[in-house]
């Protein structure tokens, strides 16, 4: 470590505050800590631990441990892995490894969310790049996992761009663009509840319009005139302010025409907000503005209390300090600006490439560029002094910082995408003191009502408690009422108390639960998944849409008529979503084989790519490629296993995929495919054992589709 900086100040270990850094924005998620008398230099001498556990995302501390997400292992072994160290010590105290599958994004930008701790129960959230959300206790024990790609068709991308979960009262709350059924059938940024300590899923918010991108725009939440409000930036180019409790949509304001990345920051009843793409007025890139936090509905540009067009803050969240607002743009240029006229006051160079956002503190910021510094300044009205500058790594071998340092007990923590570092006080960690929750408000009169848990996936005969819960205007929950039940698309019983029980035999299906109580009515969704085995040849579907029950279907797949037989057709009038993988059964299926018949047209020397999905797996036919392959995270070149195939366009071809869990942890999977109507091959065609193997997952079928992929006779079977 190469250190540079003004002469010697006094480094002063005392403590006035300590608190913990729960979520990466810090305690109230506005990028600041409370504590005072923090490290102005970071030397050797002050350093405590260091650890080469490096990544993308930042960390979290809490109750003397601190929480980071980062890969493990390499190529066939590549994991993201939720880390618990101890805070003083630098003791690794426990591991957790989770795969990544079903996804696109590539090998070097997984584990990009942060953590978030939950202070009252000690639990720590985390959400991979794949779609995997979990619950972890403070002594690394799973408490429930979540797969929002089977459960939700949650998007992932290979810009690998994944939001950061927080934890609100009883709620754990993450966001992305899903593609689910029904009404959340068509791609949208959608906000998602799930309760802290079950995983039910409590509601799903869709405020946005169609999005361009995924993002990672960090949630900031207040309380606004009784509301509390989550505030976030959306792949819709939008950022959204929501009930938290509901999730029922306050405002929103529509500002580009890609994703948007960056967080939001609040002073003076102002939300500052910024991003770096293209604006929706003008070709020019990049803008800051002010939105009142008061506001209502579509806001528009002209109702902004000052704008800047052209400033490209895209990546790095701002933070306030009293009436300055200091922002970082995409070139490492550090801005002040004043909070109520948007006045530009001074700007100082830090490097050439910025990604974390800045933590102020005790009057200094921190923070890290991917040039591979980090800086402790001092900030001011008319500029900031560099206090301490450190370079990480080598001039040939920069150790790049793209995530945010946490500040706890007098600490600070860097994450480079090589090491972790920590330095400051050597105190042990103290318990943070808990500000007493506010005094509610009277709750006015009822005014919205939340069906939960909703978004069920039930197997048949299951069972399930229904809750009818009554929120006033301002979305402060008032208590559970006694409701009207009713079904609508779903064979099955309720009883006046709410307990649903799902018909015990039928095919799939999915629909609405009704309840109507104090004159108001909600609405709770729910999919009854046929146990395995399974069989589908769509002749009881009349032509038009797919199986209303399968995931990421709706618009992307229909039923159609083909030669006196009812097929189901991946669509190509779209080039956005010609590709899409797609799940029709219980997520925690395991041990079973799929089948079904594959046909794809060919045109301009096109011919697109059609297979099936097995716990996990994929088995595919790829036209272009003419050949057969088997793997469970596609851009991880080092699991797929491939063998030439020749097969015709127009033809139909018989697929199947069986997977099986060994001992160890191991999983193998294996593949065959041929002529649809001839004899099937005795041998398997393709077969991988996998050392870290994917134990469930839910059946179904994957089609890329520049022109259209035919699928049919779908068959699921327990080995």
């Amino acid at each position: 470590m190469r250190t540079t900086s003004l002469p010697a100040l006094l480094l002063v270990c005392s403590i006035s505050f300590a608190a913990d850094w729960p979520d990466w924005r810090g305690p109230n998620r506005d990028g600041k800590s409370a504590e005072k008398n923090l490290p102005v230099k970071w030397t050797p001498q002050n350093t405590l631990w260091k650890l080469p556990y490096g990544g993308r995302s930042a960390p979290i501390a809490m109750n003397g441990r601190v929480y980071v997400l980062n890969p493990s292992g390499k190529d066939e072994t590549l994991q993201e892995r939720l880390m618990s160290i101890d805070e003083v010590s630098g003791k690794v105290l426990w591991e957790y490894k989770f795969n990544v599958y079903h996804s696109d994004v590539p090998p070097h930008r997984i584990a990009w969310a942060s953590p978030a701790g939950d202070p009252e129960t000690g639990n720590v959230y985390a959400l991979g790049v794949g779609g995997t959300l979990l619950a972890m206790t403070r002594d690394g024990k799973k408490l429930w996992e979540r797969s929002l790609v089977e459960d939700f068709g949650i998007v992932t991308t290979h810009g690998g761009r994944t939001v950061s979960p927080v934890v609100e009262g009883d709620m754990v709350i993450v966001s992305g663009i899903t593609t689910a059924w029904g009404e959340h059938a068509r791609a949208g940024h959608r906000f998602m509840a799930f309760n802290k300590r079950t995983g039910e899923t409590l509601y799903v918010s869709a405020p946005g319009g169609r999005p361009f991108d995924t993002t990672y725009s960090p949630a900031f939440l207040t309380t606004v005139n009784g509301t509390r409000l989550l505030i976030a930036g959306g792949g819709d180019g939008t950022i959204h302010a929501i009930k938290a409790n509901t999730g029922e949509p306050v405002w929103k304001y529509y500002m580009s025409k890609r994703g948007v990345n960056t967080g939001v920051a609040v002073a003076n009843n102002l939300v500052f907000v910024s991003h770096s793409e293209e604006n929706l007025d003008t070709s020019e890139m990049g803008l800051l503005g002010a939105v009142d936090i008061n506001s209502r509905g579509d806001v528009k540009k002209e109702q902004l209390k000052w704008v800047q067009v052209g400033p490209q803050m895209g990546f790095s969240s701002p933070v306030v300090d009293g009436e300055i607002l200091y922002q970082i743009d995409n070139g490492s240029n550090l801005f002040a600006y004043n909070v109520n006229t948007g006045k530009q006051l001074w700007k100082k160079n830090l490097g050439i490439i910025q990604k974390a956002s800045p933590v102020l503190a005790d009057g200094k910021l921190y923070v890290g560029n991917e040039n591979g510094r980090f800086y402790i300044l001092k900030p001011g009205s008319d500029g900031a002094e560099v206090l301490d500058m450190v370079q990480l790594g080598s001039d040939k071998d920069l150790e790049e910082i793209t995530a945010s340092p946490a500040i706890a007990n007098g600490r600070v923590i860097v994450v480079s995408q090589k090491m972790i570092y920590c330095f400051g006080s050597k105190a042990p960690a103290r318990p943070s003191p808990r500000a007493a929750p506010p005094k509610p408000e009277p709750a006015g009169p009822p005014a919205y009502l939340m069906v939960t848990p909703t978004e069920l996936n039930l197997k048949p005969g299951a069972s399930v408690q229904l809750h009818a819960r009554l929120y006033d205007a301002k979305a402060n929950f008032i208590r559970e009422e006694k409701a009207e039940w009713a079904l609508a698309g779903l064979t099955g019983t309720i009883t006046p108390d709410g307990r649903f029980t799902a018909a015990s035999e039928g095919p799939g299906q999915a629909g609405l639960i009704h309840a109507t109580a104090a004159g108001i009515k909600g609405t709770g969704r729910a999919r009854i998944l046929p146990l395995v085995p399974v069989s589908e040849n769509f002749e009881t579907y009349a032509p038009g849409p797919p199986p209303r029950h399968w995931i990421n279907t709706t618009g992307k797949y229909e039923v159609r008529d083909l030669e006196g037989n009812k097929v189901l057709v991946k669509l190509a009038d779209n080039p956005f979503t010609k590709r899409a993988r797609s799940f029709f059964g219980n997520g925690d299926e395991h041990d079973y084989t799929i089948e079904a018949d594959i046909r794809a047209t060919e045109r301009r020397r096109q011919m697109g790519d059609g297979g099936v999905v097995a716990q996990r797996y994929q088995l595919a036919l790829y036209g272009n490629h003419q050949r057969l392959e088997l793997q469970p995270w596609q851009p991880e070149t080092k699991r797929t296993v491939a063998k030439e195939f020749p097969w015709k366009k127009d033809t139909w071809y018989r697929l199947k995929l069986r997977v099986e869990n060994l001992p160890g942890g191991q999983t193998k999977a294996q593949g065959k495919a041929w002529p649809a109507g001839e004899p099937e091959p005795a041998e398997w065609m393709i077969e991988r054992v996998d050392p870290i193997g994917n134990r469930q997952g839910a059946p179904g079928i994957y089609a890329d589709a520049p022109f259209e992929v035919f699928i049919d006779n779908i068959k699921v079977t327990k080995n």
